[in-house]
């Protein structure tokens, strides 16, 4: 039969990459057994991604790891691809590559496993959906977690969202209301099935999925996802990307005490090398108001949602479980997010 293979992959816009995907048409035999491997490398013109110059402008797609496409419907496929040079190397806009290669220089040793809150807020137009044209909605306080058409705006788009991750095998685990109208937010990560992995390469792979399907279906309702960390000015929350973490030391209760401590001392030396990372206009969100703590403040505290690191309850309780690094702006690079923190926790 013939498929198509929508191939998705990050271009070369600065400060934030963006988004960019084009259809293949495959032929294919057997679409109960496909393997990457029925996804052949594909060029495209890097010079229309910020990511070439035109007198040399050719660079190549390379399938990494696929899934079912919810949208076009049984026997397509949504293909990740990284960015490669004509000679086989990584793209410098290649993030994925490089989180690979600290997992390769030692971090993959500690078994590390990755979750994404993923916050983003609803526009139609210039006004986030919900929002009166003129003005401001209620203070902010009944939308968070809220159900009500006076309190929740967009659950059509957003239950369509889920429905889609879930078709398309994605590990989501859930979604909110957020604390300002018209924000949202769903997770990706460790949800207990025995067959999946929620390392760092594949769970980050499965947010840049997730963020994919809810940009194409904005297309249908006429509705933009937007990942700015502060959508709105003034009394209002921004939007991040909380991100959990652990390793097999923190997950074992004989260590994972110690581990958490070292870590969270790595974590505080190298506070600055992350935020330089987590996201542009990251300064707009860490005001150290709003659920946030200041963007030159590192803290960690227990249940603690204005630190930088919140210490969950299992992880008091119990001496062991993960960390929640609560400083990722919602539109900083899950690649990018996954490898500062092994490089950091793992003392590369």
């Amino acid at each position: 039969m013939i498929s198509m293979a929508e191939y998705i992959w990050m271009d070369g816009a600065q400060p934030t990459q963006r988004l960019r995907s084009k259809t293949k048409i495959v032929p294919m035999e057997n679409i109960e057994n496909v393997t990457l491997e029925h996804f052949p490398e594909w060029g495209f013109d890097g010079s229309s991604t910020y990511q070439a110059q035109g007198h040399s402008s050719d660079l190549v797609l390379k399938p990494v790891c696929f899934v079912d496409d919810p949208i076009r419907g049984r026997g397509n496929f949504l293909v990740m691809c990284e960015v490669m040079n004509v000679d086989g190397t990584p793209h410098e806009t290649n993030s994925r590559a490089k989180l690979r290669k600290t997992l390769e220089d030692g971090a993959a040793k500690e078994d590390p496993w990755f979750g994404f809150e993923q916050e983003y807020t609803l526009f139609r137009g210039r006004t986030p959906l919900g929002w009166p044209e003129d003005g401001y909605p209620a203070p902010q306080g009944p939308f968070y977690c809220g159900v009500g058409a006076d309190e929740v705006f967009g659950r059509q788009l957003v239950e369509e969202h889920m429905q889609l991750c879930i078709d398309a095998g994605l590990m989501i685990y859930g979604i909110n209301a957020e604390v300002m109208p018209g924000q949202w937010e769903y997770q990706v990560g460790y949800r207990g099935v025995k067959e999946e992995s929620a390392d760092a390469l594949a769970t980050s792979d499965h947010n840049w999925f997730a963020r994919w399907l809810l940009y194409r279906i904005g297309e249908d309702h006429g509705i933009t996802a937007t990942l700015h960390p502060k959508p709105v000015r003034g009394d209002w929350n921004g939007a991040g990307q909380h991100t959990n973490f652990s390793t097999k030391s923190l997950r074992d209760p004989a260590t994972g005490t110690q581990t958490m401590k070292t870590y969270l001392q790595r974590l505080e030396n190298k506070h600055m090398d992350h935020i330089k990372v987590y996201g542009a206009d990251l300064h707009d969100r860490l005001t150290g108001a709003h659920e946030t703590c200041h963007i030159n403040e590192f803290r960690s505290g227990p249940s603690d949602r204005g630190a930088s690191i919140r210490i969950p309850i299992a992880m008091q309780k119990e001496g062991c479980g993960y960390l929640e690094d609560r400083r990722p702006g919602a539109n900083a690079d899950p690649y990018v997010i996954a490898d500062r923190i092994l490089r950091t926790i793992c003392d590369l």
